[in-house]
């Protein structure tokens, strides 16, 4: 057994979750280390600032520290990269693994749904329904049809009889008007006596007379 598989594992199966966990912590471990880099670069910068004309020995040595800070730093960053990408393509290949074993099972149920339905008995099933609704709205026109009660009526017959009964409302209306009678145009005066009440003043002074 090599360093590599002692490393992953050989003989422990993983699952593809298990793997992706698996560089989900080596990302954030290899961010620790990168934190802790970049704090001894800093440290190391404050000591060569310090040194650069006091203590030139210590000087170097910060600088050189200081140096292999940074390439490790720099080797950190290309293999959270490597991880990174390879992170994001076993995501990928799992989200499409389960996409089409769901697409595919999806596919299953639906031949099995299918699997009793022919095409050219749905067609005649939906020519014998459409039949069905045509005899259907046939019976319903003839019901609604009224038979024989209409066939001997003259349609030009009814209109002369109709305008004959509106002209005969219309001269019933008229005779029923009240004629007023007309107003005197001479002068207005004492009216004249008529004939019984002269009567009746003869009679009175007739009976006057005899008492």
């Amino acid at each position: 057994m090599n360093f590599l598989d002692k490393l992953v594992g050989k003989k422990q199966a993983f699952t593809t979750s298990d793997a992706i966990q698996k560089l989900h912590e080596m990302e954030f471990m290899l961010f620790k280390k990168q934190e802790y880099l970049e704090s001894k670069i800093e440290k190391e910068k404050v000591s060569l600032v310090k040194n650069a004309s006091k203590n030139k020995s210590a000087a170097l040595q910060s600088l050189r520290r200081k140096k292999r800070y940074e390439k490790q730093l720099q080797q950190i960053d290309n293999t959270l990269t490597t991880i990174e990408m390879q992170r994001e393509a076993l995501e990928l290949a799992t989200t499409n693994t389960t996409l089409l074993k769901t697409m595919q099972n999806a596919a299953t149920a639906l031949k099995k749904t299918q699997v009793n339905v022919n095409v050219e008995e749905v067609n005649n099933i939906m020519d014998s329904i459409a039949d069905q609704q045509e005899l259907v709205n046939e019976i319903a026109n003839a019901i609604g049809n009224p038979v024989g009660f209409d066939d001997d009526i003259d349609e030009d017959e009814l209109e002369l009889e109709l305008e004959a009964l509106e002209e005969r409302a219309l001269e019933e209306k008229l005779v029923e008007i009240p004629v007023l009678p007309k107003a005197p145009t001479g002068k207005i005066g004492k009216a004249k006596k008529s004939k019984d009440d002269d009567d009746d003043d003869d009679l009175e002074r007739l009976v006057q007379w005899a008492s």
